[in-house]
């Protein structure tokens, strides 16, 4: 019997009896009217009424109160059963089962549910299986990679970590694995410098911003890390994007930074071993041109002023060389004074002066007329930036042009220095890469190292400068030097 003929079934007893009791007063209060009231017959006839009325109101209030307690009980328990199954499910206890009873209705609601909790079972069983596999999968993977790998949540939790950065970490799987990045860190110097590199680095790595190689001592070596932080980023339902935890990788450079290290020591062996010679030519070709020794004919003079040009250029080349090698190896030391901009805009001009009037270009002074502030540099360092950026500017420049070397004050705490010229100008897309160590544009036929312009940036950077360049193709190019005062 099911819910609702349940309900019609009580209902209609209950109606039933009260219509019983209504028509049973109607009778009796007919038959004791009709009754004379001295008769014998009339207390007979109202005990018996009274009786029965009594006992057909009894009957009534009794199914109305168990109508009242049981039907609600009744109706309320198949959906309460139900809810209660349906928050098992949400809450992932797919084993749940209904065992509702009572009617065919109920019986099939439950079959429904029980057949839906048990593929929802195996649905889930089989994508927990399927994630673990792929767990071990990926973990086997990156577990087979030769370079140390950390992977943090969020939470600053360590979530995986390979068999290579559990060598150099000296740590066992089961005290890192699960465990917080923060606690681990406060008994492991290397884990700890690590995190604190992370706070430094919210976006990828990248060439034109790579952190120091970090050097660690193990198995009585030293080793060299260049370490990459990526973070982890997921998009979630709404199309947002959350940040989900970071990816440490070190990737081992220590046979990269000993061929480096070889290449600055080789570089700066041949520096000193090739000036002394080369000092020796130039000083025996400035005899060999003074008359005072014998005059030259003409095509003596000419191989003279020859060996006078290329003993000065392989002399300024290696010179460039060094310069390299103090930058690379760290060991550029700055002699900072107060120095006045005009001073080294002087410095270099007199440097150029010669080569300057060899090829007739006019060098023009822009020097405002008010006051500029002094700049706190190693005058030696940016007097030799702005010498190899007007030597440029003058090597590009055709025949009877000029070039403009000058100086004006940019903001409150900065200085530009700048050298601009009339030539052929750069194209846009070698704008940065002409910064780079031995990279010439293409098409160029003058003769340089490649050198120059990115041992001048590390000078001006060294200083907390920068060092750009401002050019279009047929317009000239102009470089400018940023300095704090």
């Amino acid at each position: 019997m099911n819910i609702k003929e349940k309900l019609t079934l009580s209902v209609g007893v209950l109606v039933s009896l009260i219509v019983a009791l209504v028509a049973l007063s109607v009778f009796s209060l007919q038959v004791l009217t009709a009754t004379d009231p001295a008769s014998p017959m009339a207390d007979y006839g109202l005990t018996r009424a009274l009786v029965l009325l009594l006992v057909f109101g009894a009957l009534s209030i009794a199914i109305g109160v168990w109508m009242l307690v049981k039907l609600p009980q009744t109706v309320a328990r198949p959906f309460q059963e139900l809810t209660q199954g349906i928050n098992e499910i949400a809450n992932h206890n797919y084993d749940t089962e209904l065992n509702l009873s009572g009617s065919r209705e109920l019986e099939q609601l439950s079959a429904n549910f029980n057949r839906m909790a048990r593929r929802l079972r195996d649905y889930h069983n089989s994508s927990l299986s399927q994630l673990r596999v792929s767990k071990q999968y990926i973990e086997t993977i990156i577990d087979s990679i030769d370079e140390p790998i950390i992977c943090i949540d969020r939470n600053l939790m360590l979530y995986f970590i390979n068999n290579e950065a559990l060598d150099i970490l000296n740590l066992r799987r089961e005290e890192a694995v699960g465990k917080s990045a923060q606690d681990t860190a406060m008994r492991n110097d290397l884990l700890r410098r690590l995190l604190v590199g992370m706070d430094g680095h919210k976006e990828p790595e990248t060439d034109e911003k790579k952190t120091e190689p970090l050097k660690i001592y193990a198995d009585n070596k030293e080793s060299y890390f260049q370490v990459k932080y990526l973070p982890v980023r997921m998009t979630c339902s709404d199309g947002s994007i959350k940040e989900s935890g970071t990816v440490i990788m070190l990737k081992n450079i220590t046979e990269f930074h000993k061929l480096d290290v070889a290449k600055t020591t080789f570089i700066s062996t041949i520096y000193h071993e090739l000036k002394t010679p080369i000092s020796a030519i130039l000083m025996s070709q400035q005899l060999l041109a003074d008359n005072r020794v014998g005059g030259l004919n003409p095509e003596q003079k000419e191989l003279s002023d020859s060996i006078r040009e290329n003993g000065e250029r392989l002399l300024s080349i290696t010179g460039e060389l060094l310069n390299m090698t103090q930058v690379e190896s760290g060991a550029l030391q700055l002699k900072p004074h107060i120095t006045k901009p005009i001073e080294l805009i002087d410095y270099a001009i007199k440097a150029n002066q010669v080569q300057a009037d060899k090829f007739h270009i006019n060098i023009e002074v822009d020097y405002p007329k008010e006051k500029i502030s002094k700049l706190y540099v190693d005058s030696e360092k940016i007097a030799w930036v702005l010498t190899n950026l007007l030597s440029n500017a003058i090597r590009y420049s055709s025949e009877n042009d000029r070039v403009i070397i000058g100086a004006l004050q940019q903001d409150e705490h900065h200085v530009m220095l700048y050298v601009q010229d009339f030539g052929r100008g750069i194209d846009p897309r070698y704008h940065e890469s002409i910064f780079e160590r031995y990279f010439r544009v293409p098409g160029t036929k003058i003769q340089g190292s490649g050198l120059g312009l990115s041992i001048s940036r590390d000078f001006v950077e060294a200083h907390n400068g920068t060092l750009t360049v401002e050019s279009e193709l047929g317009k000239g190019s102009r470089f400018i030097v940023t300095l704090p005062v």
